[in-house]
């Protein structure tokens, strides 16, 4: 994103890939580091800065680096035009500085070179003056090609570092301390990412193991327990010392012997929480808290997928966080940067997180950025990358055009008992709802040929999924048809309806058979439940929506859950709901795919839908407004509209309504046709709302 202050300047994208890095390897399991498995694609080491200037008069100003180089200042003077003159005087002098060194030149033309390389971190450059500094205007080069610089509003002071992302810190002391067998227990209030700092005498210290847990009973299995941490000593005040651990997932901590003194130093990037929803119900309240809890814990400098086990970026987790951000945090630089760093460079060789599914759902994901921040500088930029990926998908397709597995490709879908011979149905509604988008985003730029030919290629591949996986004797789509099992999932046929791929008579069917019905299995995890929920929405199943809020989350409250967690079965109790994978304790308690019912409330129940109105003559952004107040005896929310900085305030306490629309224009919909023009910074007020005049 480019910037009109100074700033820290870099080669776009990377700043992603370099953060990327330190993100995707910073998980640790039970001592051991543990690097995401995928390709990495890394920065440049080296990079150069430059821009030209005219400049009528002298000026001076500072070049500072984070790495190692020089400035390169060439100055070129030309004299004036003469008549009886072919040409005119003209000198050309070139000097080189070391960085932090006042440069004074000019006047004439100027040209400012910055070398900058460095081996370890991100190369970046930041220049201080009153004309010449580091604003809109400089290019980067790699020595291959010169694009316009990167830089970013986080980072416009000379003495931060790109490199570091800025972070709060909160000191906080435990809530109880309890003496155990074999040592002491400490317990926070809620689940925490944050670095234990313990005072304690120095040979206790190195001698010390602390065991963090997401639950109480992790923590105290010291033989299980995922993480366990060396404190590192920072500093010796003689009878007494500081040991620090790493940053990591905490709710409790044991530590073997008696108690010491232990402060948790609570890390996290501060993204303003820009909405608020509180109703008549209790369950709901609580549930939209720790909905929330749980996707600011998950959102650093990215969308991560959980913050104790993988800690990584993953393409399905990320595109759900787009949509609870938006009705949240409304943050597009979090979006931006996710999805730069999970496309990596070109040449694609692997589907993303090695999983066909999230390639495609990362297609999905830069559409619904667009639809979201409307940010068509960004679309076009990243657009050419769409554009390798689906080539990479169509070197991958079988005989009838499916989309295929190959060696080392996941296919996931879910967590489910799904017929995976062969290709099936879940990669081609996703592969085809992915070339529609291409053909989609190619018409907002221009590109007309691309437009038509992904247009057609969707279409074709929509016909034969018809033909190869409707089953018209089970009234739904099977998983696959190489198999011959006919086997009907819920995640199938979901992504049916999310795709658009099924139409109205086989949308009737598929409610019917297999959402609404107890015959196919249940879905266990909060990542397929929220497109389980966001399909019923679509379809104004408000009841299922709710009950589902009620029973799946609240049934995780009722567990003592402080942040909703990777899969839930109630079934399952005691220790063991802490297992996954086969791992003890190896479920993560903290998963941003579970913080859904911030966007399930915001979009269908409070009903806001972000809109371009195009109505007047001209694009920009509004709202369409439909609560759904049968449900609520009292309800008072604001949430915002866009990522500008616009918002929606609704206030109704069972009779009366007042909406207040600020920074934007919409409408209030008071049933399926009925509209109300809601004016910026007018409040609408009615004693008498009924959703069903």
């Amino acid at each position: 994103m480019e910037s009109k202050q100074t700033g820290w300047l870099w080669y776009p994208g990377d700043l992603e890939l370099y953060h990327t890095l330190r993100q995707n390897f910073s998980r640790v399991e039970r001592g051991m580091g543990w690097p995401a498995y995928w390709k990495s694609s890394s920065f440049r080491q080296r990079v150069v800065f430059w821009r030209e200037y005219r400049l009528t008069e002298q000026t001076s100003f500072r070049v500072y680096a984070r790495g190692q180089g020089f400035v390169r200042v060439i100055e070129e003077t030309e004299g004036d035009w003469h008549i009886d003159e072919i040409s005119r005087s003209h000198e050309r002098r070139e000097y080189k500085y070391p960085f932090g060194d006042t440069i004074t030149c000019g006047p004439g033309k100027v040209t400012v070179i910055i070398h900058v390389g460095r081996i370890e971190a991100l190369p970046a450059a930041y220049v201080e003056g009153d004309v010449i500094r580091s604003d809109v205007g400089w290019q980067a080069d790699d020595y291959v090609r010169p694009v316009p610089a990167a830089s970013d509003p986080v980072f416009n002071d000379k003495d931060q570092d790109p490199a570091e992302w800025p972070c709060a810190v909160e000191r906080m002391a435990p809530v109880r301390t309890e003496e155990v067998p074999g040592g002491t227990l400490y317990e926070w209030e809620t689940e925490l990412t944050a670095a234990l700092e313990i005072t304690a005498a120095p040979d206790r210290l190195a001698a010390m193991t602390v065991y963090p847990g997401e639950s109480r009973d992790e923590a105290l299995d010291t033989e299980h327990c995922y993480l366990r941490w060396k404190p590192e000593i920072t500093a010796d005040r003689g009878q007494t010392a500081l040991g620090r651990t790493p940053v990591c997932a905490v709710r409790y901590a044991f530590i073997p012997g008696p108690p010491v003194e232990v402060q948790a130093l609570y890390q996290y990037v501060d993204y303003p929480v820009r909405a608020s929803f509180v109703c008549d119900d209790p369950l709901l309240n609580r549930i939209w808290e720790v909905a929330v809890h749980t996707f600011r814990l998950c959102c650093g400098v990215f969308f991560i997928d959980g913050i104790k086990r993988d800690r990584w970026i993953w393409s399905g987790d990320a595109y759900q966080s787009m949509f609870v951000n938006r009705y949240l945090l409304a943050d597009p630089g979090i979006e931006r940067r996710t999805l730069l760093a999970l496309r990596g460079s070109d040449p694609m060789e692997t589907h993303i997180n090695t999983i066909m599914d999230y390639s495609l759902f990362w297609v999905l994901a830069v559409q619904e950025h667009y639809y979201s921040a409307w940010d068509k500088d960004f679309l076009a930029s990243v657009y050419p990358k769409v554009c390798s990926l689906l080539d990479f998908c169509a070197g991958r397709l079988d005989d009838k055009g499916f989309l295929t597995a190959r060696d080392r490709d996941w296919v996931y879908i879910d967590w489910a008992d799904l017929d995976k011979e062969g290709p099936i149905a879940g990669e081609q509604f996703l592969y085809a709802a992915a070339l529609k988008a291409a053909a989609e985003m190619a018409e907002i730029l221009g590109e007309t040929d691309r437009q038509a030919t992904y247009a057609r290629q969707a279409q074709a591949l929509r016909e034969q999924i018809r033909s190869y996986y409707w089953s018209e004797e089970k009234g739904a789509y099977i998983d696959s048809f190489v198999s011959g099992r006919k086997h009907v999932t819920r995640q199938t046929n979901i992504l049916a309806l999310r795709t658009g791929m099924a139409d109205e008579d086989q949308t009737d069917r598929i409610l019917e058979n297999v959402l609404l019905s107890d015959e196919a299995a249940p879905i266990r995890t909060p990542y397929f439940q929220f497109y389980a929920l966001d399909a019923l929405g679509q379809l104004e199943q408000y009841d299922e929506i709710l009950a589902a809020i009620r029973g799946y989350w609240g049934g995780m409250l009722e567990r003592g859950a402080v942040t909703f967690w990777e899969e839930f079965d109630p079934a399952v109790t005691g220790t063991a709901q802490y297992d996954m994978y086969g791992d003890r304790f190896g479920k993560s308690l903290c998963h941003a795919w579970a913080a859904s019912p911030v966007y399930l409330l915001a979009r269908y129940l409070v009903g806001l839908e972000t809109i371009m109105d195009c109505s007047e003559g001209e694009e920009k952004l509004s709202f369409i407004l439909a609560p759904q107040l049968s449900y609520f005896g009292k309800l008072d929310c604001t949430l915002p509209v866009g990522m500008d900085g616009a918002s929606v305030q609704l206030y109704w306490d069972g009779h009366s309504l007042r909406v207040r629309a600020d920074g934007t224009e919409g409408y209030l919909r008071a049933d399926g046709c009925t509209h109300y023009k809601l004016e910026d910074g007018v409040e609408f007020v009615t004693e008498d709302y009924r959703e069903d005049r």
